[in-house]
């Protein structure tokens, strides 16, 4: 368990040098005032919280210093620690005993780390028990089909897999079907990524969520949508296109140990309503990690 809370601190390392670290020297220099206001909204703005939610959060924390009489710099950055997690949820859990198979679709746009995070989730499951089966649906990019077969080898996972340029909807449909035949407890399926300002690549999107829904009645049971970290600020132009084209239930924050933009994790949560399900804080398997609200705030703070 030290070993996780270690991570978190490691891998968030960037974003607490960067803006949110500064924030404590900031407050504990002088009394706050107005300066110390337009200071902390600019940092909050610097590390991609996003600016209604850095108004937000300032106008909030002005009432609560103005209501406890606040001077102490540690007494402020414990109202701020709450502050801050009052703006991120706990997800609710996918129920992987609900359906058989589970049928969990990642999306997202190129280079955002899916693939990768596909094979990383699939580890998860299979370490608490589950079959679990990766679909390479992503047949545009063989590079990807390759990708996914290495991290399934390396992992014991098995791979339904299609040839390159090959319909990515067949891949999917033929996944579902065989981990039926199978009694696979969990289907990954990995889309090919798209820019979201490409309409022909969404509508295909939509395509491969309908097909999956004809080979298994219900199915996706989740939509996880896998946004790289270090965009900040453009990976929500990317998330809302992407709601709009298939039902998302949530977000996986990859490449958060590469990031000084943290704060789009507010972001994310107040703008699109989508809870943080996991978070990529390193390369290995095991370094993809529930998202821990507390651990990813006392982190960037301390």
């Amino acid at each position: 368990m030290t070993d996780i809370f270690s991570k978190w601190k490691t891998s968030l390392d960037r974003t607490r040098k960067s803006t949110f670290g500064r924030i404590a020297t900031l407050v504990g220099a002088s009394e706050i005032n107005q300066d110390t206001w337009d200071d902390l909204e600019a940092l909050l703005i610097q590390a991609d919280v996003g600016v209604e939610t850095s108004q937000l959060i300032i106008n909030n924390l002005k009432a609560q210093v103005v209501e406890t009489g606040i001077t102490k710099s540690e007494e402020f950055q414990q109202v701020l620690e709450n502050e801050l997690l009052s703006h991120l949820v706990s997800p609710t859990e996918i129920d992987l005993d609900a359906h058989k198979p589970t049928v969990i679709l990642l999306v997202g746009v190129n280079g955002s780390g899916k693939t990768t995070t596909a094979a990383k989730l699939g580890y998860i499951y299979a370490q608490h028990g589950k079959k679990v089966l990766l679909a390479a649906a992503d047949t545009y990019r063989a590079a990807a089909i390759d990708q996914l077969q290495v991290w399934a080898d390396r992992l014991n996972l098995p791979v339904v897999a299609g040839q390159p340029d090959s319909d990515p909807g067949a891949v999917a449909f033929d996944a579902v079907q065989s981990a039926i035949a199978r009694g696979t407890d969990v289907v990954l399926i990995d889309t090919a990524g798209r820019l979201h300002t490409r309409y022909n690549l969404m509508e295909e999107l939509k395509k491969v969520h309908r097909v999956v829904g004809k080979a298994l009645p219900g199915a996706p049971h989740a939509v996880l949508l896998v946004l790289d970290a270090t965009t900040g600020q453009n990976a929500l132009h990317q998330a809302r296109a992407f709601q709009q084209a298939v039902d998302v239930n949530g977000v996986i924050l990859s490449k958060l140990d590469s990031s000084a933009r943290g704060g789009m994790a507010f972001a994310i949560q107040k703008e699109l309503g989508l809870p943080i399900y996991y978070a990529g804080l390193g390369e290995k398997p095991e370094d993809l990690q529930p998202f821990n609200r507390s651990e990813f705030v006392k982190n960037i703070l301390s």
